[in-house]
């Protein structure tokens, strides 16, 4: 198998703080990977960093066998990014915003007709397409950004939360969408979210994240198989996070105390 996502040694401090720290993973072509820890873990920062938002203050990061530092313009032509929050520019319509991304990518103007309106259409978004983005629901926006990210076909797409602003139904498509072109034409897939059921549903390979370290990385079944009796996914995890959970509760704790005496 072909290695399309590897960190070595990945770290990324801010201050005194790591981020993430010494991560190492090793993603195969085809693979929909998971990413999964509590808020404030380092799953976003990770993002940030094999997108090349940011830059690790050690280690390594690779798509596609190419260096993110070393060779952006090679590694981010294999990439689909959407972010939790995308950011769209208000004052183009969807159309227009479809062939600005394609000039991005120097697609030719062939291979972006051939996309474009597929693409439209598929996420239902074509209806709104000579609309102004600004006019846009939440949910058309994260639309439009699954749209944008699959114009040039990346070999890669990193999704950071996609379910937000999407109704049920369109969860399943993009869980459908997304698990299709894993199976049937190699897409990797890294996806970071709180989603437990679905993770579980579509993962070939999760990872967890607290503190910035990786507690445990396998398939739904090695991880259950971590937690000390039969469990869900859920257990592993909030067993794994557990330290992170209770530290919250020690600083709440003397909040609440103060408040019920006063």
């Amino acid at each position: 198998m072909t290695s399309m996502i590897e960190t070595v040694q990945l770290t990324k401090r801010f201050g005194a703080k790591n981020a993430v720290n010494q991560l190492d993973l090793n993603i195969d072509a085809g693979t929909f990977f998971c990413f999964l820890g509590p808020n404030g873990a380092g799953k976003t920062t990770t993002i940030k960093v094999l997108t090349g938002l940011l830059h690790a203050t050690s280690g390594q990061a690779r798509l596609g066998g190419y260096d993110i530092v070393e060779a952006p313009v090679a590694a981010k032509r294999l990439l689909g990014y959407v972010p939790d929050h995308p950011f769209l520019y208000d004052k183009l319509t969807g159309n227009e915003f479809m062939r600005f991304v394609a000039g991005l990518y120097q697609m030719s103007e062939a291979d972006y007709l051939a996309r474009c309106g597929e693409l439209l259409e598929m996420f239902e978004i074509a209806h709104v397409a000579d609309q102004l983005i600004e006019d846009y629901s939440h949910g058309m926006r994260q639309k439009l950004s699954f749209a944008s990210c699959f114009l040039h076909d990346p070999k890669i797409v990193i999704v950071d939360e996609p379910w937000v602003g999407l109704d049920p139904k369109n969860i399943r498509f993009v869980k459908n969408f997304l698990k299709q072109k894993c199976r049937n034409e190699g897409l990797t897939v890294f996806m970071s979210t709180h989603t437990l059921a679905i993770a579980e549903e579509i993962a070939d390979l999760i990872g967890i994240i607290n503190n910035g370290a990786l507690k445990a990385l396998g398939s739904v079944n090695e991880i259950k198989a971590l937690h000390h009796r039969p469990g869900t996914l859920e257990d592993v995890f909030l067993e794994l996070t557990q330290e992170t959970e209770e530290a919250a509760l020690h600083a709440v704790a003397p909040v609440v105390e103060e408040t019920v005496a006063s």
